[in-house]
């Protein structure tokens, strides 16, 4: 029986029947079906196709594409996320790669003399499936992902070397030539790289502060400290105050140089994101981003904070009854907008970078003058991509050879990544990373419903035990003198709808928050054995350390206001 480990010669390689085989195409023979799936997954297994790789238990394929996607991904002007993609190996693309790199055939034998010859042949599509459903490849090399520009390995050194990397399984496809980066970079090289960055490539952004600058640097460099970290990076917020502030541009900046995907915010509807968040992880672009999300939106999904805190993305693909698609998430996951508030679980998710021009015209900005004159036309051009990289993983590299040094910033599921960008920028000189906490609260807009309700119940209650029954009772409007008086001057807790929720929905959002501090306030809760009831007050800081415990008694006898 043969098969693709079989030697072809140089040439051509004649069989008894007087047949010749490509010597570039390794012979496979088939016979029966049984047969044919053990022999093509030897074959396959063996290394008998090119580019082939396994990601997660799936054979995948890596090829080049033609056509637009391949000059650019004309979205926002960006550039193509990669020149080569990986798609999961189907029967059909199983057996066009048969068919282009082995010489699969069986033996005929002929009606009138019998004698037995060579015929190419293409295995059937139940053969091929067979072969694609096994999900054990120990020879076949991993993908663990697609990079288009230079990243640091675990262990502290570059990937520069076009093609596949056995270390990190990455594979490094360059879209223009880009030259070595020293392992070393001298001192000049280190100083000439933080003055490029700070004093051409940012210096005209009109940040509010110096931690939006810094913020920002550190998602730019995100994608090139990945491999090396093995963490989580948050989400970026790009908020300006007003259009033409140059939010996009930045946000363009690491799509320019790593490769975006541009995707379509859809308010509210989380199965929508969902499928969205699904389609974009079958492009292989490092940066996925939001652009210019409508003004004023509150940012605020669970399904986009379980994207962001977690290592792999599942979905259930659709029409399909099976596992459904997985995908490793690591991406960068960006967005931009004007006054773009947050809530749910994002506020400590999100790292902020704020614009403010000050200016009523800032699109009318003389850019003659600045540090890189129309920067976005200047981003278009691969060789100035490259001066930005080189200078970025110049930094990086001096960081490293420095020891790599962290600060104590935590920050969730991302500390591992807030510390050792802290201690990048940190060891440059370059002050205010994460120092604009307090303006994110700001743009929590949960988090400041919450403050306010809890602090006007407080002003109300104190810390008398109250039912949620009784909560909702208070909300509603008396009528005093005959002009309407709201107990709690509009900080009584609404729905989507505006409309003040149910008794039956009062409890269940309260007992979702007991624990959880709003500004100076905390919500505690214990069951009142008398009314048979549970009960909820408010603690402030003060002396809030003496009363931790969810189900403790309450600090007084319950004065339920029956």
């Amino acid at each position: 029986m043969t098969t693709a480990a079989e030697p072809a010669n140089a040439d051509l390689d004649a069989d008894t029947a007087g047949r010749t085989v490509p010597a570039d195409r390794p012979p496979i023979r088939i016979g029966g079906e049984a047969e044919t799936i053990r022999v093509l997954t030897a074959a396959v297994g063996g290394g008998a196709l090119p580019d082939v790789f396994v990601a997660g238990g799936q054979l995948v394929h890596l090829s080049r594409v033609s056509g637009p996607a391949a000059a650019g991904d004309r979205t926002g002007g960006q550039p193509a996320a990669l020149p080569v993609q990986a798609d999961p190996l189907t029967a059909p693309a199983l057996a066009w790669l048969l068919a282009h790199h082995t010489y699969v055939h069986r033996l005929k034998k002929d009606k009138d003399s019998g004698e037995l010859s060579e015929v190419e042949a293409s295995p059937t599509k139940t053969a091929l499936s067979a072969v694609l459903s096994t999900r054990y490849w120990p020879d076949v090399r991993p993908l663990t992902g697609i990079v288009g520009s230079p990243v640091l390995r675990p262990d502290g050194t570059l990937v520069q070397t076009a093609g596949y990397d056995p270390a990190t399984g990455l594979y490094y496809a360059p879209s223009a030539p880009m030259p070595t980066v020293p392992a070393h970079p001298t001192t000049t090289e280190v100083a000439d790289a933080k003055a490029f960055v700070l004093d051409r490539l940012l210096c005209d952004f009109p940040f509010v502060a110096p931690a939006d600058r810094a913020n920002h640097l550190a998602l730019l460099l995100a994608p090139i400290l990945r491999p090396y970290l093995g963490g989580l990076t948050p989400f970026g917020l790009i908020s300006a105050t007003t259009q033409s502030s140059g939010k996009t541009l930045l946000a363009e900046i690491p799509g320019y140089l790593y490769g975006c995907k541009n995707l379509v915010w859809r308010k509210g509807d989380d199965s929508e994101l969902e499928k969205s968040i699904t389609s974009a992880l079958h492009s292989a672009s490092p940066i996925m981003l939001w652009d210019n999300i409508a003004e004023g939106t509150v940012v605020s999904s669970a399904v986009l904070a379980q994207l962001l805190t977690s290592p792999q993305w599942s979905a259930r693909m659709l029409g399909s009854s099976g596992a459904g698609f997985i995908a490793t998430n690591d991406r960068l996951w960006l967005a931009t907008g004007n006054n773009i508030r947050l809530g749910g679980d994002m506020a400590t998710r999100t790292v902020l970078v704020r614009l403010d021009p000050d200016d009523p015209h800032p699109d009318q900005r003389d850019q003659t003058a600045f540090g890189i004159p129309h920067l976005d036309n200047w981003l278009k051009h691969p060789d100035n991509r490259i001066t930005v990289l080189r200078h970025l993983l110049v930094l990086a590299m001096d960081w490293i050879n420095a020891g790599a040094p962290r600060t104590g910033h935590t920050m969730r599921q991302f500390t591992t990544w807030a510390a050792a960008s802290g201690g990048l920028l940190a060891h440059h000189g370059i002050d205010g990373f994460l120092d604009n906490l307090a303006e994110m609260r700001e743009a929590d807009d949960d988090d400041a419903e919450w403050t306010g309700f809890l602090a006007r119940w407080h002003e109300l209650n104190h810390d008398r035990p109250v039912t949620s029954r009784h909560l909702r009772q208070s909300a509603e409007i008396d009528i005093v003198n005959n002009q309407p008086v709201d107990r709690w001057e509009g900080a009584f807790l609404t729905d989507d709808q505006g409309r003040t929720p149910s008794t039956k929905s009062i409890g269940r959002i309260l007992t979702g928050h007991i624990g959880r501090w709003h500004g100076d306030h905390v919500i505690r809760s214990a069951m009142d054995p008398h009314a048979k009831a549970r009960v909820f007050w408010t603690e402030t800081r003060i002396g809030a350390h003496h009363q931790a415990d969810d189900d403790q008694a309450p600090p007084a006898e319950p004065d339920l206001w029956q």
